[in-house]
């Protein structure tokens, strides 16, 4: 009997890391979860333990060889970004895995940009807004100002999903998806690596570029097996989509941060968007997205919190309110409360915050204002990265489930299919996905995603 093909993919998040086995349909065969205790670094900031880290993929990948009933044919690995494992000559980290909230010296960074056009000619030309450690490149430009020492032991600096495949191939790769992703290193208009790099000698430092949809002939255990260098998280969850829909389409990944995602948006990042919080990531085919961030989740989360402890109800009891047209409408026609939502708040978070609780008869009333108000300011982040061609919008994460949000961006797009979108473990699927051709002999599957559409009535008043 011919034992089952499958793939294995690591899918490191900041909290939990996973890994998965995927047979050739995509149908999910074993999922394990492990939880890791954050360290510090020299400094005393939270930081990834990078030795234990390290230790639990080559366990997890000798744990998948002994599973007999299973032929291993490739593994691929799917990470949170902006983060580099520095390595010495010996392979070896010669830093700590640095949290990419880490702060970041704000001399050290207006020097850089003096130095390098300016603040906003810079973060234009790279589609990387400034974000301190976030942008992953300044990192290196960190350890060569502030740590020259330890800048000279690095032979490679590796963003995270590609120090995991070195620990299978020991092969030293960059990724596009990873270089691509608001890290400062890469200059979208020309479409090579920022004059910096070369200029502070950084570029020695980064390995060369490998595809992300191809595979690498490696060894587990003495049996041979494929791997891929890895993507970058929000890259490998766009695959999906980019797979299954051929009509452009936006993607809102709804989470602590709501991305509006546009890979069918070409057009170059103007110092407004910038402002607002737009950048670009790299898709697997070396192609820019579009994005705008919304802070929304983290907002929803604490004014739920305040919302529990007015009106004495459970802190998850947003759960069993659903949309009611109704309400909406009601709170529409309230002169005082449509002229506050119309005042100039920027992005970073809606008026709720600042309504008197007391002016709502009951909870429900009062979360329909609230997701009104988030509405309000995704509309605003999602029109910066909107582009003609766009027919569909979906929405995954959390607020895909929510029935008030949904309806509400139906209403406000009543001109676009708006779903609700859903695929079990979509980063790592898309993994799996991206290297399809070098070790999976079927068909893409076509139904990996669910999707529940939202239509607007066509009586109601947008919101």
């Amino acid at each position: 009997m011919t034992n089952l093909p499958i793939i294995a993919i690591f899918d490191i998040g900041k909290t939990n890391k996973k890994f998965f086995l995927f047979d050739e349909d995509y149908n999910m065969l074993l999922e394990r979860s492990s939880p890791f205790t954050e360290i510090t670094d020299e400094d005393g900031d939270p930081c990834e333990d990078i030795e234990a880290l390290t230790q639990w993929v080559k366990r997890s990948l000798r744990d998948i060889q002994t599973m007999r009933e299973y032929t291993l044919k490739a593994v691929n690995f799917s990470t949170y970004g902006a983060s580099f494992v520095h390595l010495n000559a010996e392979g070896k980290p010669v830093t700590p895995l640095y949290n990419y909230l880490k702060p970041y010296p704000a001399g050290l960074q207006e020097e850089f940009y003096q130095q390098y056009g300016g603040e906003i000619t810079f973060s234009m030309h790279t589609a990387s807004p400034a974000l301190g450690n976030l942008n992953s490149g300044l990192q290196l430009y960190w350890l060569k100002k502030h740590k020259p020492q330890v800048f000279e032991k690095i032979r490679y600096s590796l963003h995270l999903p590609q120090y995991m495949s070195y620990l299978l191939t020991g092969k030293t790769y960059s990724d596009i998806t990873s270089i691509g992703c608001h890290t400062a290193l890469w200059n979208f208009s020309q479409n090579h690596y920022h004059e910096w790099i070369f200029r502070e000698g950084v570029i020695d430092k980064l390995a060369p570029i490998f595809p992300s949809n191809q595979l690498i002939n490696a060894s587990l255990d003495g049996r041979p097996v494929l791997s891929g260098v890895g993507l970058h998280d929000s890259s490998a969850a766009l695959i999906p989509y980019l797979a299954n829909f051929t009509e452009p389409f936006l993607l809102i990944s709804t989470g602590t941060w709501c991305i509006t995602l546009n890979p069918f948006n070409q057009s170059r990042l103007l110092a407004d968007e910038l402002k607002q919080d737009c950048l670009c990531y790299m898709e697997y085919r070396a192609r820019p997205v579009k994005a705008s961030r919304l802070f929304a989740g983290y907002e929803h989360e604490q004014q739920v919190k305040r919302l529990a402890a007015h009106f004495e109800q459970s802190a998850d009891y947003y759960k069993t309110v659903h949309f009611s047209p109704g309400i909406i409408d009601a709170l529409q026609q309230r002169p005082a409360f449509a002229d506050k939502a119309t005042g100039s708040h920027g992005l970073q978070q809606s008026v709720f915050a600042q309504r008197d609780l007391h002016d709502f008869a009951t909870y429900e009333e009062a979360y329909h204002q609230l997701i009104a108000d988030i509405m309000q300011q995704q509309v605003a982040s999602t029109n910066l990265v909107m582009s003609r061609e766009v027919k569909k919008i979906f929405v995954d994460g959390g607020f895909g489930r929510n029935t008030i949000y949904m309806h509400l961006l139906a209403r406000a797009y009543p001109q676009l299919e708006v779903y609700a979108a859903s695929i079990a473990q979509a980063s790592a699927v898309g993994a799996a996905m991206a290297v399809h051709a070098y070790w999976n002999k079927r068909s893409l599957p076509e139904e990996l995603i669910d999707l529940k559409k939202f239509t607007a009535p066509a009586t109601s008043v947008n919101s």
